[in-house]
C-alpha cells in the first residue's frame, strides 16, 4: 500500500486517498506518500463524489481483507477472529432489506416464519464485517464473549461406513472430465485441488482449471479436472462445450448457468447436484435498490426459482442420470457445519462411479490438505452412504432435514381464513390486550361479510385484510421491540446458538438521543432490565402518558392506521364485482410498508403514491395497472410483520 501511494505520487496523481475499513492502521510510520489521505470505508461514495470534482488524475486506493481469504486465514489462525456475532432478532425484522443495502453480504438471507419472510445471518459463511448491523433496524444484537455453538455432529456411521460397497470406477481408455462448481468461498476449489493430489499419488496424468474469475465470496466458480492414464492423453485444461462427463454441482444456480448446461451432453453426462437455496448477487441488490430508493420496480422478495433451474439440468441429461438432493441441510444435520457440504457431495460422486480415482488416494489427498481431516474424511464417507441408501441417511440424520422441510413448508402454507385471524388476534392479546385483539376482529369479520355478499366464495380481499391491518395495529414500536427482545423464544435461540460466558449487546436508535440525521448506538447488557420494564408499560402506548406518542415515527404509524380504517369503511360500502381486484390491491398495500425510521417512511411515500392510482382503478371499476398506461401491473406482496 505504501509503495503503490508513492508510486503514483511520482507519476503525477495529483490526489489520493486511501479508504479502509482499519483506518488506524496508517499511521505516519507506515510510510503514505505526502498529502494521502486516510478515511473510513464507510465514506467511500462520499470519496468518489468528491474525486470526481477534482481535475486531473485522481486515485483513490480501497484496502481490505477478502472476505474468502479471512476466512481462510482466520482457520489457520492467521488473522484477527473477533469473539463477536451478529444476530437478527426475526421477530423483530420488519423484511425491509436496509441490511442488505449497507453490507452487500450474501451471509443475510432469509428465514420463513409464521408472520412472513425475515432476515438471518448465515453464521457458517459470515465473514464478521458487522456492516449489516448498520442498517437502520433494531432487530440486531450482538454475542460478544463466548463462541458459537456447533451443532453436534452424528456419531454413529462407522460401522455402516465399513460395510460400503466398491463402485465400479470409470475406465480411463480417455480422459475422463469432471466439472465442479459452486459458490466462491466454499470450498469448489479445494474439490479440484483433492482430486489433483488424489490423480498424482496414483501416478495418473491430471490437469485442473480453476475458473473463479471476480468471484472471491458469493460469486460462480467452476473448476475442471480432467484426469488421464496415458502421458500427453490431455492437450487442454478446460472441458470442451458437451464433454463433462461428470457434474457435480455443489450450487444449484450456477449449475443451472449457460456456462455449465454448455459442459453437459445428454447421454454423456451425468450430474448430482445440491438444492440448497443460497442467496444470489440479485437478491442483494433488488433489495439494496428497494431501500435505498423505494423503487417498485426492485423486487424486494425475488423468489429462487428452484424447480425451473432443476428442469433445465435435467433437459440436459439423459433421463435418470440427474440427482438432485439438499445436501447442504443433509450435511449440516449430519456434521454440524454446513462446510462439509462439497466432501459430502464428492463422496456421493465417487460412490455413483463418477470419479476414476481409488478412495484411498482421496482420503490420502485430504490428509495432506491437512484442513479439517477428520470432518472432511466423514463427510465423504456420509456422502458415499447417501449414495447407497439415502432414505436411511435422512433417518440417521436425526430428522432434522424432514423437520427442517416441514417447518419450512409450515410456514409458507397459506393458514386456512379461520385460523390466520385467530393467530393474529392471539398475538395482539400480547401486544396489547383482549380490547384489541377483538376491534381487529371484528373490522375483518365485516369485510368477510361484504365479501360473501359481493362474490360469494371468495376468501381473498378478507385474507388481505387479516393480514395487513394485523400489520398495522401490531406496529413495532419501542414497546413491542423491548417485548420483544426480552421474550423468551429469543433468549432460548440465543442460548441455542452460543455457549460459553458471552453478553448481548443491542443496536438502536433511540429517538431521544438522535437529532435530525439519526445514528444507531451501542446499549450494553445494562439495558436488559430497562426493556423488561419499557416492555410491561405498553399499555400507556397512545395514552396521555405515552413518552413516545408524538415523535414522528408514531404519528406516521396512527397515520397510516388510521388512513387503513377509512379504507376498510369504504371498501365495506362500495364494494362490487368490477372492484373487488383494486381493493384487494389496496388492502394490500401495508405489505410494502417496510423498515423502521427514514426507511419505513420511503416506503411509505411510495406505497401512498401507488395508494392513488388504486384508488381511480378501484372508483371506476379498473384492473389494477389498468389506467390507460399510467398505472404500473401490481404484484400483490406478501406480507412480513
Amino acid at each position: 500500500m505504501p509503495i503503490i501511494s508513492r508510486q503514483l505520487q511520482a507519476e503525477g496523481v495529483g490526489r489520493i486517498v486511501v479508504v479502509s475499513d482499519r483506518p488506524e492502521l496508517f499511521t505516519a510510520e507506515v510510510g503514505l506518500a505526502s498529502g494521502t489521505e486516510v478515511r473510513h470505508r464507510d465514506e467511500l461514495d462520499a470519496v468518489q463524489r468528491e474525486l470526481r470534482e477534482i481535475p486531473g488524475v485522481t486515485a483513490l486506493i480501497y484496502e481490505q481483507t477478502c472476505a474468502a481469504e479471512k476466512r481462510r486465514r482466520r482457520k489457520r489462525g492467521k488473522f484477527p477472529d473477533p469473539a463477536v456475532r451478529a444476530v437478527i432478532n426475526e421477530a423483530v425484522c420488519d423484511n425491509c432489506g436496509d441490511c442488505s443495502a449497507q453490507s452487500n453480504c450474501l451471509s443475510v438471507t432469509t428465514v420463513d416464519t409464521p408472520f412472513g419472510r425475515k432476515r438471518q445471518i448465515d453464521q457458517s459463511s459470515c465473514n464478521k464485517d458487522f456492516s449489516c448491523v448498520k442498517g437502520f433496524c433494531p432487530s440486531f444484537v450482538t454475542v460478544e464473549g463466548g463462541q458459537l455453538r456447533k451443532q453436534a455432529a452424528l456419531a454413529t456411521g462407522d460401522e455402516l461406513f465399513a460395510k460400503l460397497p466398491e463402485p465400479q470406477l470409470p475406465a480411463l481408455d480417455r480422459p475422463w472430465n469432471i466439472l465442479v462448481n459452486g459458490v466462491g468461498g466454499t470450498g469448489v476449489v479445494t474439490i479440484g485441488a483433492l482430486l489433483g493430489m488424489a490423480a498424482h499419488l496414483e501416478g495418473k496424468n491430471v490437469s485442473t482449471l480453476d475458473m473463479a474469475g471476480l468471484a472471491q465470496k458469493g460469486g460462480a466458480v467452476w473448476s475442471h479436472i480432467r484426469i488421464a492414464a496415458a502421458e500427453g492423453a490431455i492437450h487442454a485444461a478446460r472441458i470442451a462445450a458437451g464433454e463433462a462427463d461428470a457434474l457435480l454441482g455443489c450450487d444449484l444456480v450456477v449449475s443451472a448457468g449457460d456456462e455449465t448446461l454448455a459442459k453437459l451432453q445428454a447421454g454423456v453426462s451425468r450430474a448430482i447436484v445440491n438444492t440448497a437455496e443460497e442467496m444470489t448477487s440479485e437478491f442483494v441488490r433488488g433489495f439494496a435498490r428497494q431501500a435505498r430508493s423505494g423503487d417498485v420496480q426492485a423486487n424486494p422478495d425475488p423468489q429462487f426459482g428452484a424447480s425451473g433451474m432443476q428442469q433445465r439440468i435435467a433437459a440436459a441429461l439423459a433421463a435418470g442420470d440427474g440427482e438432485f438432493l439438499d445436501a447442504t441441510a443433509l450435511a449440516t444435520a449430519l456434521l454440524g457445519d454446513s462446510i462439509a457440504t462439497n466432501p459430502f457431495m464428492l463422496g456421493m460422486a465417487w460412490q455413483r462411479g463418477l470419479i476414476p480415482l481409488s478412495a484411498g488416494a482421496i482420503l490420502r489427498a485430504i490428509e495432506i490438505n491437512g484442513a479439517a481431516v477428520a470432518a472432511n474424511i466423514r463427510a465423504f464417507h456420509w456422502g458415499r452412504l447417501a449414495a447407497v441408501d439415502l432414505p436411511q441417511v435422512l433417518r440417521l440424520a436425526r430428522g432434522q432435514s424432514a423437520a427442517t422441510a416441514a417447518a419450512t413448508s409450515a410456514n409458507n402454507a397459506a393458514l386456512p381464513l379461520a385460523a390466520l385471524v385467530e393467530q393474529r388476534a392471539a398475538h395482539l392479546v400480547d401486544y396489547q390486550d383482549q380490547a384489541y385483539a377483538a376491534r381487529y376482529r371484528a373490522a375483518v369479520d365485516r369485510i368477510r361479510v361484504v365479501e360473501q355478499r359481493v362474490l360469494p366464495g371468495s376468501e381473498a380481499l378478507t385474507v388481505a385484510v387479516a393480514h395487513n391491518y394485523h400489520k398495522l395495529l401490531a406496529i413495532k414500536d419501542e414497546y413491542e421491540v423491548a417485548r420483544l427482545h426480552r421474550d423468551p423464544a429469543f433468549q432460548a435461540k440465543l442460548a441455542a446458538q452460543f455457549e460459553g460466558d458471552y453478553r448481548v449487546v443491542h443496536h438502536f436508535a433511540p429517538p431521544v438521543l438522535n437529532g435530525k440525521t439519526p445514528q444507531k448506538r451501542r446499549f450494553g447488557p445494562w439495558t436488559t432490565p430497562l426493556l423488561g420494564l419499557l416492555a410491561r408499560c405498553r399499555r400507556l402506548r397512545n395514552t396521555v402518558l405515552d413518552p413516545f406518542a408524538h415523535s414522528h415515527d408514531r404519528q406516521l404509524d396512527r397515520q397510516l392506521l388510521a388512513d387503513y380504517e377509512q379504507l376498510l369503511a369504504r371498501v365495506e360500502r362500495e364494494l362490487n364485482p368490477a372492484n373487488h381486484a383494486a381493493a384487494i390491491a389496496l388492502a394490500s398495500l401495508p405489505a410494502d410498508i417496510r423498515g423502521y425510521g427514514p426507511v419505513r417512511e420511503r416506503y411509505a411515500q411510495r406505497a401512498e403514491e401507488r395508494r392513488r392510482d388504486l384508488w381511480q382503478d378501484f372508483t371506476l371499476g379498473r384492473q389494477p395497472g389498468g389506467n390507460g398506461g399510467r398505472g404500473k401491473a401490481l404484484k400483490i406482496p406478501v406480507v412480513s410483520r
